[in-house]
């Protein structure tokens, strides 16, 4: 197949898009990410994401990188804590001893978004990532593609990879299958300088994390290395409520309202994620792919992480699943028992589906026990179960 020989694209420049990247680099590959940010700072969003053993880690290990991942996770992220609409605590571990052995079942280290994504940047080959590479469209050129991009540059390759999220521009290309809405919407919000703009929350999350459920509803806060705050509400909404123009994403007071309208029955207290202009939301309906979806492979274009099986957040498997997809991937494509690309993508996608379908199913269970009138009962036996008694 002589892989080595051909050009490869991949298109966005999230942890499975850089995971894919680096493997490949091993491998002698000739590769380019193709992201739409103007540089490496634009964005350092979104909560703490843990690592799993046989996932996200395994293919850190693989890439050469844990060393450097070692350096840059937070011990103690991982600790956690539950609570009420009312702050009572029903479930506390920061006083358990603290698990830091990378072969430990239950270890699951945290690490920023932002942290995470530079690990991965700094251990490409310069010149990799082609910044300001906004997608447009492609088309057939010879056995490959000629990309677009909305700064009017382009770009060809032999193989093309979208890894350009869960509102990927490139899905299309490869199969019609629309997601399903979940039933639940979810507002993300990033409390910049939190000591000072959220005391009490900020304390409370002590480094880690808070799960807090109550009447069908949820709200998950995680600090984060840089001192700031970042939450999810989760709640069932229709389909249509974050674009209905109900409620203003862009102006704090607006969401503000809607917070202390839909969630009524919660203590004041959590009325401190809304009381600085430090701060930002973004309403995010969960959608998921259903479970039995197959294309017909292509032999120049696969996908991976969101834009082939998005889901909701609630079993913690999105980037862990991203960086799962890289590694099988780049070893089917490194595979000399396959002879063609398309008999290596057509494994690497049976192989992914099959997956993605059992986690899927996983996360939707997860997602309505955590949403229903027993969530709290039900995520206490969760914790209680892997970290012995609460």
């Amino acid at each position: 197949m002589h892989i080595q020989e051909q050009q490869i694209a991949i298109v966005g420049g999230g942890p499975g898009g850089l995971t894919l990247a680096k493997l490949l680099q091993q491998a002698g590959c000739r590769v380019n990410v193709l992201e739409r940010d103007a540089d490496r700072e634009v964005r350092q969003q979104g909560a703490t994401l843990d690592l799993h053993r046989d996932s996200g880690l395994k293919a850190l290990e693989v890439a050469g990188l844990m060393p450097e991942f070692r350096k840059r996770y937070r011990p103690g992220a991982d600790k956690v804590k539950v609570v009420d609409a009312a702050l009572k605590m029903h479930f506390d571990d920061h006083e358990s001893k603290q698990i830091d052995a990378f072969d430990d079942a239950y270890f699951r280290p945290e690490i920023d978004r932002g942290p995470l994504r530079d690990l991965l940047i700094d251990s490409l080959e310069p010149g990799t990532i082609l910044w300001n590479r906004q997608f447009d469209s492609m088309e057939a050129r010879g056995e490959g593609w000629l990309l677009h991009f909305k700064d009017g540059s382009t770009a060809t390759a032999d193989l093309v990879i979208a890894a350009d999220g869960a509102n990927s521009k490139l899905r299309k290309y490869i199969t019609a299958i629309q997601p399903v809405y979940s039933g639940i919407s979810v507002v993300e919000g990033n409390i910049y300088r939190a000591e000072h703009n959220a005391k009490h929350l900020f304390n409370l999350t002590a480094g880690g994390k808070v799960f807090a459920l109550s009447n069908g509803q949820s709200l998950i806060l995680s600090a984060k290395g840089d001192g700031s705050l970042s939450f999810y509400t989760g709640c069932k909404t229709p389909e249509d409520w974050a674009s209905s123009g109900k409620v203003d994403f862009n102006s704090r007071a607006s969401v503000f309202n809607w917070f202390k309208a839909s969630f009524d029955t919660w203590s004041e207290s959590w009325w401190e994620l809304f009381q600085s202009d430090e701060s930002y939301f973004v309403p995010r309906p969960m959608y998921h792919y259903p479970l039995d979806q197959s294309w017909a492979s292509l032999p120049n274009l696969t996908m991976i992480g969101d834009a082939a099986h998005r889901m909701p957040p609630y079993a913690g498997e999105g980037v862990n699943m991203a960086m799962q997809d890289a590694l099988e991937l780049y070893e089917c494509l490194v595979d000399p028992g396959y002879n063609t690309r398309l008999e290596a993508i057509a494994a690497f996608e049976g192989i992914m589906c099959k997956r993605a379908s059992g986690i899927t199913r996983l996360t939707l269970e997860q997602t309505e026990a955590l949403h229903s009138g027993e969530a709290l009962t039900h995520l206490l036996t969760l914790f209680t179960n892997n970290h012995g008694e609460a």
